[in-house]
């Protein structure tokens, strides 16, 4: 068929016009045009080349979405070997590199060096030829990779065409496929959904998606890459240093890590070092250390390498964030709201910087879906400040006297009933506030500073009263005396004296601050904001029924059947008289919220006020139906504006935002 010179050129303004705009989305995270335009050109392009078949070219973009599944994967000699690293996992080993690198180039001036993450992905070998890509291959064994091309050929971030004028005849640039924190977790969430394998870990995922032998499957999954170096190069000098190279890198459209940095001597690399350390759990990506070479060019050809390693590199491994152990045992802890919550003992394991023993099974539904036994290797993964989890059963070493966990029939604190509603994966004790673990909890939450907020009333304490049998549910808080108190440990007359006074002053308090400290499961701050100002008093509430319950804002079919079920129960009906009887109450005026001309209106506090702290004045004006915001938007209604008031009263101007000093405020405050 022949094809007129108006189709080819418009043809390759499309797609020259769609590898730009990839370029500005994917790599410099500056998109130009709304994804419904992009989508209109793609979609056009598309119909030319199917339409057109000669129109389809190696390089493009359409190619992302994936050819036909491929039977296997074809090897693939690498002109230069794809090294490997050797490594250090301390400071004193990265001192003694960096004193042999100076030795070797006998010199005694402090060494330059590039530094990066250490990503913890797939590396992969890339082969433009007069700029277009026509290969991508795996490390393999250093020398001898798998061709998965199609598949590379689906990531975004990769372009199928470098861009500029000075592109050698050929390139090859390697890199690290990895797959983004976000897209893991969404990727094992949808295959949890589908009934499928999930992933163990970011690494594992990536492999497993760029080794897809459909790259239609590559296409749908969501990987990343970032370029950290050149293999063979034809046509073109070499750079001359490590960072030179991975600018001009950058300069033809790949992405490089913006954490790169040219580093002088010992000590800027171990800040760095520190640095990434304490960003590591904050980074999109995982790391699992930095990468140190030596940034000048001649230098790394002086040093040259050694078996399958350069001389001039190192990787500074960061502790390791999954390592294997065993399960000792299952235990299962009680919550405050009486979930029952399967926990592991381990053999203790060094894993993420610290010494791990226990780890969370979440529920009965997770450990059937792990497999989970006791006696069972596991791997266990712990990063940052996360809950160490076991991510997976090693059961081609499961010894033969494993035993499956069964959830236990009543709690194990209280021994009342466990029941598991239909529809929810956490079985609960139903003992409510008559199960000291919830007692406990149920205490302290009440006591706590956005419930009645009681002064002086810790989580240690608490434990202590209860254990001592001076309280048994939150209305014996307030019959405790000063004597009873101060012969607990840690505490005197005086601390003693002073908590009576905290407890009586937390009596008058707010009905939604009293609701929220009742600890009605689901129910927040918000919600329990919402249901004071609806209902005006505790009568009404208690005695509204589900479906009164879910015409109110905030509150769906799952709050309305919890706080519905909560009131229906006779002993907390009973605690709550209590706690009426001993004198916790709160003003009436609460009553008159609905009608304040204050009600739903959005106020933002900034500055220092006068007569009274901004938390003191933000209860006061939620109890007369205000929402009190934290930032300046134009749903704002006003801006209280206190002395050094900053940027909040800056953007309120600019928004035109009425803006109100303290005496505004205080009247507002001061209204019958």
């Amino acid at each position: 068929m022949t094809i007129s010179t108006e189709i080819q050129q418009r043809a390759e303004t499309l797609r020259e016009l769609i590898n730009h705009y990839n370029y500005l989305y994917y790599v410099a995270d500056n998109p130009e045009v709304p994804d419904a335009e992009y989508d209109r050109l793609f979609r056009e392009l598309q119909q030319l080349e199917q339409d057109y078949p000669q129109l389809l070219t190696d390089d493009s973009p359409t190619r992302r979405v994936g050819g036909a599944a491929l039977d296997k994967f074809a090897e693939v000699e690498h002109a230069l070997p794809m090294l490997s690293l050797d490594n250090v996992f301390d400071q004193t080993e990265l001192e003694a590199f960096d004193k042999k690198v100076r030795d070797w180039l006998n010199t005694d001036q402090p060494q330059v060096y590039a530094a990066e993450p250490k990503l913890d992905g797939l590396a992969i070998s890339i082969r433009y030829e007069n700029g277009v890509l026509v290969q991508a291959a795996t490390r393999g064994d250093g020398t001898t990779g798998e061709d998965v091309t199609a598949n590379v050929r689906t990531i975004k971030s990769v372009p199928l065409r470098l861009k500029g004028d000075s592109i050698p005849a050929v390139v090859e640039i390697r890199g690290e496929i990895f797959m983004p924190k976000a897209g893991f977790e969404a990727l094992n969430r949808a295959q949890l959904k589908n009934n499928k394998k999930i992933f163990v870990n970011p690494r594992n995922a990536a492999a497993g998606s760029l080794r897809q032998l459909d790259s239609k499957i590559t296409a749908i999954r969501p990987l990343d890459i970032y370029c950290y170096g050149l293999g063979y190069i034809e046509g073109a000098a070499r750079p001359k240093s490590h960072t030179a190279a991975m600018n001009m890198i950058a300069g033809w459209g790949c992405r490089i890590s913006p954490e790169l940095k040219k580093l002088t001597g010992l000590e800027a690399c171990q800040a760095y070092i520190q640095q990434l350390g304490e960003r590591r759990d904050s980074l999109t990506y995982d790391i699992d250390g930095v990468v140190f070479k030596v940034d000048d060019t001649a230098l790394q050809e002086r040093l040259g390498f050694v078996s399958r390693a350069p001389r001039w590199a190192i990787a500074y491994k960061f502790p390791a964030q999954e390592e294997m152990t065993t399960v000792e045992d299952i235990e299962v802890q009680v919550g405050r709201t009486g979930a029952l919550t399967p926990v592991a003992r381990l053999k203790p394991v060094f894993v993420g910087g610290v010494t791990v023993s226990n780890a969370t099974l979440h529920n009965e539904d997770e450990i059937r879906r792990k497999d989970v036994r006791i006696g069972d290797r596991v791997i266990v993964r712990r990063a940052g400040d996360v809950i160490p989890e076991i991510v997976k059963v090693v059961t081609s070493q499961r010894p033969d006297h494993t035993r499956e966990f069964v959830m236990p029939a009543q709690c194990p604190i209280c021994g009342s009933d466990v029941e598991r509603e239909e529809g929810e994966a956490v079985s609960r004790c139903s003992g409510g506030l008559f199960c000291p673990a919830q007692r406990k909890e149920a205490i302290k939450h009440f006591a706590s500073r956005k419930a009645l907020d009681v002064d002086g009333l810790g989580d240690k304490l608490v434990e202590q009263m209860v254990d001592a049998g001076l309280i048994k549910d939150v209305a014996d808080l307030f019959l405790l005396e000063a004597e009873q108190i101060a012969g607990l440990e840690r505490m005197g007359q005086k601390s003693a004296d002073n908590l009576v006074k905290a407890l009586q002053a937390a009596k008058q308090t707010r009905f939604g601050r009293f609701l929220y400290a009742l600890g009605i499961r689901e129910v927040g701050e918000a919600t329990a904001r919402s249901l004071a100002s609806h209902f005006m008093t505790l009568d009404a509430l208690m005695q509204a029924d589900a479906e009164a319950l879910i015409e109110i804002e905030d509150v769906g079919p799952v709050v309305a059947h919890h706080v519905e079920t909560f009131f229906q129960q006779p002993h907390n009906r009973e605690v709550i008289e209590r706690l009426l009887a001993v004198g916790v109450h709160w003003p009436q005026e609460e009553k008159t919220a609905a009608d304040s001309e204050l009600s739903g209106k959005t106020i933002v506090l900034t500055g220092t006020l006068e007569h009274m702290s901004r938390s003191e004045a933000k209860e006061k004006l939620l109890a007369l139906g205000a929402k009190v915001a934290g930032s300046v938007s134009q749903k704002t209604d006003y801006v209280v504006a206190g002395r050094d008031a900053g940027s909040k009263l800056t953007k309120a101007e600019s928004l035109g935002v009425t803006v109100v000093g303290e005496d505004t405020l205080l009247a507002w405050l001061n209204q019958e």
